[in-house]
């Protein structure tokens, strides 16, 4: 292999030996029409042949690998030990030789740009975009060798390893090629985006310009020139006033001089400039099959490509069959679950809702244009989505106020047939509902129950011996079986008769007595909620664990080593009170065990599977509460919602027509404790049924790696149902296959989920349009009335949980398996929820002051400041940051 490729002889395939740089310049150059200054490549087969001969270079990456990533300290000092060591070798008379031969090509002592090219630069998935170093205007052969080594050692600046150790990147496993070209001394520079960086918009190019080389422009040391194209034409242009201009230094390298008083806002592209670059740009996006990050350079009326990599923070558009235009609501945002999920978890969740639903990045979206596309469905929307949550509401209302992208047919009075739902997903109120009382039977609830809990009695019998295609075949068939209890028609009453009375409730009694989201209160401790009773259930765990000292002591170790699976369980037996624990924490998994975070995934690993995520919060209740403390505080919350019916009724009574407005209402009040607690089933149904397809499913695994037809058990997660069904049946698996959806899942978590997210890729998030909040205050949407204060814990994920008594717990999302950290907290903020979403259900129940749909409230609240959460009026203050 030769050490040093001309640009003609490397193309995609040659990442591994030119770098993401070089194999897309490599590229580039077979484009028509896009100029690429000539080049050529010093492989990464060079670089390591050079890094074997660097003293101690093993004993260094070694240390690099055992720092911890946030030792910022460690990470310095090592990497400039490395990179020192890179530049004071000697690169080989053969290598430098090599290098000679290609420079004489370009031009004896042309100048030439010399700029890095690791392997994992400009990929798809990770840019490292400025990561490593790059020179201009480099003239001579030994000019250019020292920058070639001094490219190598930029791999290893403290930004790059950095990089590298937050994306799990190995530092071993990364190679570095450097990329020589022609240098192209242009009138103006900068970057292009073929799709919106800021909205997303794939139908919009951005291009920003900036008077010479472009390096302040790229350094974001000055702004440019933008100008905005849409199907060839400029739809926008905003002329920076441009100060520096970086030129060409006579003795090599780069010097910045400030731009002439004249030359400061003239535009540095014509609109005709600005249109053609766009369309080359939309070539180069062709040729690679993805938006583009482009770098250009003008020289006269000429334009030279420098370098394209994909933009990696785009989120994928949901591939639509047609033409037409689409608007996608994501699924995710409405089920509290806006994690990636893998395949196997798509492909069920699909199986399971009578919705069609199309999958980004990892998550899935409901094509709600149809819809929108009638006077009837609008409003049905608008009323029930936007309804619950006001961000999709407003940029559902952003789509319509356009005009033009949905098509709508204002004499039509239904969605065109087949794109009406049957029935909601589950645990999703449903578009379109009707807002008059429905009827219902409070006597069904428990009818329905005790039906649901048979059923799954039923499924735990006849999985448990099957095996191979059978199995497959089964579980396919019991999918239907899952459907009708999920969506049983005499269920949906019961759960909008819930909703209904509580929206009566806090309409009428505002009106009546000027007092907001009565029905918060009147719904504390209501029946036959699965998901509150689950958080009491383990107060009462934690009473079983509290007299036993040496449990408590060992449960703190099992979270310290960040034990996994339940093998811990057993060994607490062996401790005094140990059986009496285990019995306790054993029976509660039996109930609820098949829960955990992120629930609809059937993938994710549930609390049964490794029970130690439950163990920070059974410390805290152990730690935080009093005996009893489960069974007192139900009875709390009944009071309290007995308390405020008699002070509602009584101050009713007094006003005109008191005794009629006094009937209704507490027919109401009868209705919403009937029926509130219900809604919180079915989905608790579904999981119990989702466990043991995993659990049959993973058995099924074992056979499959036994005999060699997959890696590893939890390859399944990566194949689809019907993917599976045809390993199973075959006995042939495609590794490569499942090695490439592992891959795909990586870059799917790094990716955050809109809202909405249009067929043009268009992301609209939305936002709150009121001034009823004080400055500096962060707006919500008012879940769970009441106003607390208290110091803010950020927490992403359960298991790491350190609660006290009066904290506030604010995170991305909750589903019902965050339930057990509400009995230990008096707040809750989360960024992404709705009126009706399981968080919210069950704030109220508790009584917790909530406030939900606050934008990144993870990442502008910190962790330990004092809060204030207005639970009635929606919104969350910042009183002070000190913990």
């Amino acid at each position: 292999m030769r050490d040093v490729l001309d640009f003609a002889h490397i193309d995609a395939t040659n990442i591994a030996e030119a770098g993401g740089k070089g194999a897309a310049l490599g590229e580039l150059s077979r484009i028509a029409g896009a100029r690429v200054p000539d080049g050529f490549c010093v492989t990464t087969d060079a670089f390591r042949r050079t890094l074997v001969r660097v003293p101690s270079i093993d004993a260094l990456l070694d240390r690099l690998a055992r720092a911890e990533p946030d030792d910022h300290a460690a990470i310095r000092t090592v990497s400039a030990d490395i990179r020192r060591a890179i530049e004071d070798s000697d690169v080989d008379d053969a290598l430098a030789a090599e290098i000679g031969a290609a420079l004489t090509r370009l031009g004896e002592d042309a100048p030439c740009a010399v700029r890095s090219s690791a392997t994992a630069e400009d990929l798809p998935t990770a840019s490292f975009a400025g990561q490593q170093d790059s020179y201009l205007n480099v003239t001579g052969r030994a000019a250019v060798v020292r920058r070639v080594r001094l490219c190598w050692a930029s791999l290893f600046t403290e930004r790059a390893v950095t990089y590298r150790v937050r994306n799990g990147f190995d530092h071993r496993g990364i190679g570095m090629a450097v990329v020589v070209q022609r240098m192209v001394f242009p009138d103006a520079a900068g970057t292009m985006f073929t799709a919106d960086p800021v909205t997303s918009n794939r139908r919009t190019v951005t291009v920003e310009a900036g008077w010479g080389l472009g390096e302040a422009l790229v350094s974001g040391r000055v702004s440019g020139d933008v100008y905005t194209v849409r199907d060839d034409q400029v739809v926008s242009t905003a002329i920076a006033a441009k100060t520096l201009d970086a030129r060409a230094a006579p003795e090599g390298g780069v010097h910045e001089a400030p731009v002439e008083p004249e030359r400061r806002t003239r535009p540095a592209l014509t609109a005709p400039q600005a249109v053609r670059l766009a369309r080359l740009g939309r070539s180069i996006e062709a040729h690679f099959g993805r938006p583009q990050d482009i770098e250009w350079c003008r020289v006269g009326d000429d334009f030279h490509i420098v370098q394209s990599r994909a933009i990696t923070t785009l989120f994928p558009v949901p591939e639509a069959e047609d033409g037409e235009n689409h608007v996608y609501v994501s699924v995710g945002h409405q089920q509290m679950m806006t994690d990636a999920m893998k395949p196997l978890g798509l492909s069920f969740w699909q199986m399971t809702t009578p919705r069609r639903m199309h999958e980004a990045g990892g998550r899935l979206f409901v094509d709600v244009a149809p819809m929108l596309a009638t006077p009837e469905g609008r409003a049905g929307l608008m009323e029930s989505l936007g309804g619950s949550d006001p961000l999709l509401g407003d940029a559902m209302r952003t789509v319509l106020d356009r005009g033009g992208f949905v098509r709508t047919d204002d004499d039509a009075t239904a969605p065109p047939a087949g794109t009406a739902p049957a029935a909601p997903p589950a645990g999703t109120a449903p578009a379109g509902e009707p807002s008059a009382p429905v009827e219902a039977d409070p006597a069904l609830v428990d009818e329905l129950i005790r039906s649901a809990e048979a059923s799954v009695a039923t499924l735990r019998d006849e999985i448990r011996d099957l095996s191979g295609p059978a199995l497959l075949d089964f579980i396919r068939s019991d999918i239907a079986e899952l459907r009708r209890v999920l969506f049983d028609p005499r269920g949906l009453p019961l759960i909008m008769a819930g909703m209904e009375a509580s929206r009566w409730l806090n309409e009428h009694l505002e009106e009546w007595l000027g007092e907001r989201n009565v029905a918060d209160v009147l719904t504390h401790s209501v029946d036959h909620n699965v998901t509150s009773e689950m958080g009491l259930a383990l107060l009462d765990v934690a009473d079983a664990v509290r007299p036993h000292p040496e449990v408590v002591a060992f449960l703190h170790r099992v979270v310290d080593e960040g034990r996994e699976g339940d093998a811990f369980l057993d060994e607490m037996a062996g401790l005094d009170g140990g059986p009496q624990a285990r019995a306790a924490l054993r029976d509660y998994l039996d109930t609820y065990g098949m829960r955990c975070v992120g629930e609809i995934d059937i993938t994710r690993t549930r609390w049964s599977e490794r029970p130690a995520a439950l163990v920070p919060a059974l410390l805290a209740n152990v730690r935080n509460f009093a005996p009893g403390e489960g069974e007192r505080r139900f009875a709390r919350g009944l009071e309290e919602a007995r308390r405020k019916e008699r002070d509602v009724l009584a101050r009713l009574r007094a006003l005109p027509n008191g005794e009629d407005r006094a009937a209704r209402t507490k027919a109401m009040i009868d209705r919403v404790r009937a029926f509130a607690g219900y809604r919180e089933y079915p989905k608790y149904g579904m999981v119990c049924r989702y466990f043991l397809y995993k659990r049959a499913l993973l058995r099924e695994a074992d056979r499959l790696v036994r005999s060699g037809v997959l890696r590893e058990a939890e390859d399944v997660f990566f194949l689809r149902f019907e993917e599976l069904e045809e390993v199973v049946r075959t006995r042939e698996a495609d590794a490569g296959l499942v090695l490439e959806r592992r891959e795909a899942f990586r870059s799917h978590e790094a990716l955050t989920p809109p809202r909405l997210i249009t067929s043009d890729g268009e992301i609209l998030n939305g936002r709150y349009r009121r001034e009823d909040a004080p400055p500096g205050a962060l707006a919500g949407l008012p879940v769970s009335a009441g106003a607390v204060e208290g110091r803010a814990r950020v927490v992403t994920e359960i298991a790491q949980a350190d609660l006290e008594p009066g904290d506030i717990l604010v995170t991305a999302y909750t589903d019902p398996s965050w339930t057990p950290l509400f009995v230990a907290v008096a707040g809750l903020v989360t960024e992404v929820g709705g009126l009706m979403t399981h968080g919210a259900v069950i704030a109220r129940e508790y009584g917790l002051p909530a406030v939900v749909g606050v934008e990144r409230a993870t990442r502008r609240i910190p962790d330990g400041a004092r809060i204030r959460v207005h639970g009635t009026d929606g919104y969350v203050e910042i009183l002070d940051r000190l913990d």
